[in-house]
């Protein structure tokens, strides 16, 4: 149904977060090694997040890393969901 905020167009997801990618090894034990879309990658990050009780309490907006999480995030023991994306941006292949 359109919205009349859009212009009459249905809202649809970008076409690059469709696209397949390929976790690397170290993404891959948290998210799975099989091929994802960037949406995906991110719903399945943020499910393992939520599951281990790993977002700040205090401050939503960071997120505290266990072991798998800090080699995904280059050693760091916390990161802002901000970061977050451009670092987990380089554990995956196009």
């Amino acid at each position: 149904m359109a919205d009349a905020k859009s212009g009459g167009k249905a809202k649809t997801t970008p076409a690059v977060l469709m696209v397949p990618v390929t976790p690397d090894e170290v993404l891959a034990k948290i998210v799975g090694p099989a091929p994802l879309s960037r949406s995906e990658v991110t719903k399945k990050l943020w499910d393992y997040i939520k599951a281990k009780g790993l977002q700040d309490p205090k401050n939503k907006r960071m997120i505290n890393a266990d072991d798998a999480l800090k080699a995904v995030f280059a050693g760091k023991a916390q990161v802002s969901m901000f970061e977050m994306t451009s670092l987990v941006n380089k554990h995956i292949k196009a």
